[in-house]
């Protein structure tokens, strides 16, 4: 894989490197596996069927107090970028830092162009996945957005879009496939690692939850390869998440087509 500096590291052992890496996930996104596998156990043993459930994202944390609300929504964006902050101490304490990953603005613009691209490709085929899913009755039916119609909906919305970009890239991408490759696994392994765990934080949806991001995982990774940066990435992913869930608030109940519930 290519990388974006040149690197004078501290050789870490690979019992030390493998720690470190449980550690991270189980701070992060493993945790967020397992917890959706809990999930996706509930929802299938319920008594309703998985079609007629709903799984809302963004929800509110506080009805009817909107300026409590606005700050739990805060917290919780600020709360998931802390593994991000994690692993860059650790890439600090390794003798590099994130940019060995990709994550940064000296390419802003072709990394916008790179990510818009990639958001138009997959989001359009994604939607249509979920859909098809849902409508087989195989998934939940997914409400991104939970949040009172108040002034600072939107603003939030997007915030949590690029949280959720910034820190699934960066952990499941540049830093997993990093210590991965540095623990000796072949490239279709580190391939089909990072695709089924971005599958396996996603499976609360249901099965068009786990077997879409999957896949856009697997593209994602092979996309990452080519380019040696997260950021192209990072832009297609928060622009996926914005259009979901902006769109869906401002949709929800005005369209035939999109499934509320």
């Amino acid at each position: 894989m290519t990388t974006t500096e040149p690197e004078t590291t501290t050789a870490i052992p690979r019992r030390l490197l493998a720690v470190e890496l449980l550690v991270v996930l189980g701070l992060s996104l493993g945790a967020s596996g397992v917890s959706a596998l809990i999930s996706f156990t509930g929802s299938l043993t319920a008594p309703t069927a998985l079609g007629h459930q709903v799984a809302t994202l963004n929800a509110s944390q506080a009805p009817g107090r909107p300026w409590l609300d606005l700050a739990w929504q805060l917290y919780y964006v600020l709360r998931g970028l802390m593994p991000v902050a994690l692993v860059g101490y650790l890439l600090v304490r390794e003798g590099t830092s994130l940019r060995v990953l990709g994550f940064d603005l000296r390419r802003t613009w072709s990394d916008l162009g790179r990510g818009a691209a990639v958001a138009a490709a997959i989001g359009g085929s994604g939607l249509l996945l979920y859909l098809g899913a849902q409508a087989f009755g195989v998934n939940l039916t997914v409400a991104p957005s939970g949040l009172p119609d108040v002034w600072w909906r939107v603003p939030v919305l997007i915030g949590s879009a690029w949280q959720n970009a910034i820190l699934e890239e960066v952990i499941v991408l540049g830093y997993l496939l990093r210590r991965l490759g540095q623990l000796g696994w072949g490239w279709p392994a580190i391939l089909i690692a990072s695709s089924v765990l971005r599958g396996s934080y996603h499976l609360y949806q249901g099965v068009g939850g786990l077997i879409g991001n999957m896949v856009m995982g697997a593209v994602f990774c092979l996309l990452y390869r080519r380019w040696g940066r997260v950021m192209p990435l990072v832009a297609a992913h928060a622009l996926i998440d914005t259009v979901a869930f902006v769109g869906y608030a401002l949709l929800a109940g005005h369209v035939s087509w999109l499934p509320t519930g």
